[in-house]
């Protein structure tokens, strides 16, 4: 995407809460105005994290919220922080939506439903797509991409991301 950012943390291999929370805050340092999140997999638990602790500044616009994985479940990595896994209840104080695959490896469709409704956020199940990434065979997902843009104008942006 052309105007997006990628946050940046110390290692996408051993993921720690605490740097991952200064990495996002680093990216939306280097953003311009109000951003819509897009957020996958474990990125979707770092949201509910940073949401919990930094909600109200008004700087996030939305959030779309991709494949969020259970930290209870089996194929969870055992590589995250501990941090992960003691997810916050907080409604998001901005709009957001989880999409869902019917056959995610990572999570059920119950738990990715049951974590967008205790965040206030809408949901949508898109079917069976894996984990919803380049394992996925899903190429540039052009699905997404339209997702991503309606659900950017209707938080009234018309460009997203961190």
């Amino acid at each position: 995407m052309k105007d997006a950012t990628r946050f940046a943390p110390a290692s996408w291999d051993r993921p720690d809460l605490e740097d991952w929370l200064a990495a996002l805050e680093r990216g939306l340092e280097q953003a311009e105005g109000r951003v819509v999140l897009v957020a996958h997999s474990l990125a979707c638990l770092l949201t509910a994290h940073w949401a919990a602790r930094h909600g109200g500044t008004g700087r996030i616009a939305g959030a779309l919220l991709v494949a969020p994985p259970d930290p209870e479940g089996p194929a969870f990595p055992r590589e995250a922080s501990a941090g992960f896994r003691d997810l916050p209840l907080a409604v998001f104080p901005f709009p957001a939506l989880v999409l869902a695959s019917s056959n995610d490896p990572y999570a059920s469709p119950a738990f990715a439903q049951d974590f967008a409704q205790a965040r206030g956020a809408g949901f949508l199940d898109i079917g069976p797509c894996g984990h919803i990434n380049a394992e996925s065979g899903l190429g540039d997902w052009e699905e997404g991409q339209r997702l991503l843009a309606a659900f950017a104008a209707g938080c009234g942006q018309p460009r997203a991301c961190v």
